[in-house]
């Protein structure tokens, strides 16, 4: 594996709790920049200046997870979700609580299973509950009450001989670390270039907007993942085929000019990359896009498998190539507005 990636994606950080990853973050991209701020909403937001075109490269921090909601006298741990979390795909997954007495272990599980029965139905998210072992008033002395914060169990990543990477998190620690390797590349650009790490992007996009506000961007690129559907007959996103350009998803249109430049630099270059047109989901770009009077703003996405889980699955080589494509668009950037 490659630098600090497999601690980006082992790092806790749901939405709401991003101090451990933005403090781990702040120190790998300190020495790339000139100064780094944390906002009042938490976005850090490290800038290296230039007098060129003020761009705004933002990939989100924050991971999926669950807050509680209810506590059952058995000790049984019933919770909301923070994200896009499909139930049935948690079940039997690792959970942590990180607690005044450490790190306290769980695990998602149904009245079905935990009985050793089959599951019949898909479990919703008020079906699945987690299990410490321990009863409700054992649970209060960790200090486990309603509102706390659940995070998703920290699988290994691991690269092996194909490049591939596996574990929690990749959306969007992939995109985390994307942005400090740009940093690192970009010695030489006119560009005022704004590497901001988003907040509570899996629960509303909120940090983008924001930070958005206050640096005033001439443009802007979203650096996320998204769902790779090469298990598909006829698929349209593949891993290990390059990053996606997104020229829709299912709550934005890129802007023609940003999306122009990232194809010409990366045919130029010869990086590879993929056309992407969705209904599903979206992203920081969304909301970076109607801040102020408009902002021109486009998507970079990683595609991975399994997003959302506990075991997503990309390849090292679309990570490559985004940070290629990325700093050789900096390099000599654009006036797009």
């Amino acid at each position: 594996m490659v630098g600090i990636l497999p601690s980006l994606i082992r790092f806790f950080g749901v939405s709401g709790q991003e101090d451990g990853i933005r403090e781990f973050i702040k120190k790998h991209i300190r020495p790339y920049v000139d100064d780094v701020t944390v906002d009042t909403l938490g976005n850090l937001i490290a800038h290296k200046k230039g007098n060129g075109p003020k761009i705004m490269l933002a990939a989100h921090m924050d991971e999926i997870g669950l807050m509680v909601k209810r506590i059952e006298e058995r000790g049984f741990i019933y919770c909301t979700s923070l994200g896009d979390v499909d139930a049935p795909a948690f079940v039997g997954a690792a959970v942590h609580f990180v607690t005044k007495k450490g790190v306290l272990h769980g695990f998602i599980t149904t009245e079905q299973m935990s009985a050793g029965k089959y599951i019949v139905e898909l479990p919703k998210i008020e079906d699945i509950f987690i299990d410490t072992g321990l009863t409700k008033d054992e649970l209060k002395a960790h200090g486990i009450e309603i509102g706390s914060l659940v995070h998703l169990g920290s699988n290994a990543c691991c690269q092996d001989r194909d490049g591939l990477i596996f574990g929690k998190a990749l959306d969007n620690r992939l995109g985390c670390y994307v942005l400090i390797e740009v940093a690192k590349r970009l010695k030489h650009t006119k560009a005022d270039v704004y590497f901001v790490f988003t907040v509570q992007e899996e629960f509303g996009l909120y940090g983008a907007k924001t930070s958005a506000w206050e640096i005033s961007p001439d443009w802007g690129i979203a650096v996320d993942t998204t769902f790779a559907n090469d298990t598909f007959a006829e698929p349209s996103r593949w891993i290990g085929k390059g990053p996606c350009i997104t020229v829709k998803d299912g709550e934005f249109v890129s802007h023609h000019r940003v999306v122009e430049a990232l194809k010409q630099t990366a045919r130029k270059k010869r990086i590879p990359f993929q056309l992407e047109a969705t209904e599903e989901g979206t992203t920081d770009a969304a909301t970076i896009q109607t801040t102020r009077g408009g902002i021109p703003t486009g998507i970079l996405s990683i595609p991975i498998r399994n997003a959302h889980t506990t075991a997503g699955i990309a390849k090292m080589v679309d990570v490559t190539h985004s940070i290629a494509l990325l700093t050789e668009l900096l390099k000599r950037p654009p006036r797009i507005a």
